[in-house]
């Protein structure tokens, strides 16, 4: 274990300036690289101590402006089409990266790290995904995935697409099997 001093506020590990004990590849592959911690030594705890408040201003700065941007995009649903089967399972997945794009284009500038997606989202239908635009702040976002625009206006308006699809199916396979018995009666003749 290695002691580093957060230079922001972490998830689940401490606020800005706390003194905290990480494994070595955790610190030396995320939080060093990212510049969210530095190393605790005499001289780094030194500087730290000088630059606290500047720190602090700027770090309040931009949490402010992220409320901003939260406020004014909130209730953002953005829409992706997609292939999928039957069931609504789809070809592929929609990872950070799809979500990160569509909210570009819905007029949020963000990159896909800032995407909070716990698992690529593999079938058709609603989903809200966390969009982080500050370590203290996140944004939820609908994300609307379906196989068409009406598919994806019907979801919108909360009507369910799979039973209605399920619906559609069980009424072909009844026709089905009607067209089967006639011409089983037919053949019998």
């Amino acid at each position: 274990m290695i002691e580093v001093i957060l230079m922001q506020r972490v998830d689940k590990l401490g606020q800005m300036g706390e003194l905290v004990k990480v494994r070595p590849g955790y610190a030396r592959n995320f939080l060093l690289p990212q510049g969210k911690a530095i190393r605790a030594n005499k001289d780094n705890l030194a500087r730290f101590e000088r630059e606290r408040a500047q720190l602090e201003a700027q770090n309040l700065k931009r949490r402010e402006e992220a409320e901003r941007v939260a406020e004014r995009m909130d209730g953002l649903t953005v829409v992706l089409i997609r292939s999928a089967g039957e069931s609504g399972g789809l070809y592929g997945s929609v990872s950070g990266r799809d979500i990160a794009e569509a909210c570009k284009e819905a007029g949020l500038t963000i990159n896909r790290s800032q995407v909070l997606l716990e698992q690529p989202i593999k079938t058709v239908g609603i989903t809200t995904v966390k969009v982080e635009l500050h370590p203290e702040v996140s944004l939820p976002v609908q994300v609307n995935v379906a196989r068409s625009p009406e598919e994806a206006e019907k979801q919108a308006r909360g009507e369910d697409v799979r039973a209605e699809q399920q619906a559609e199916e069980e009424s072909l396979e009844a026709e089905l099997a009607a067209e089967l018995s006639d011409l089983g009666a037919a053949t019998e003749e």
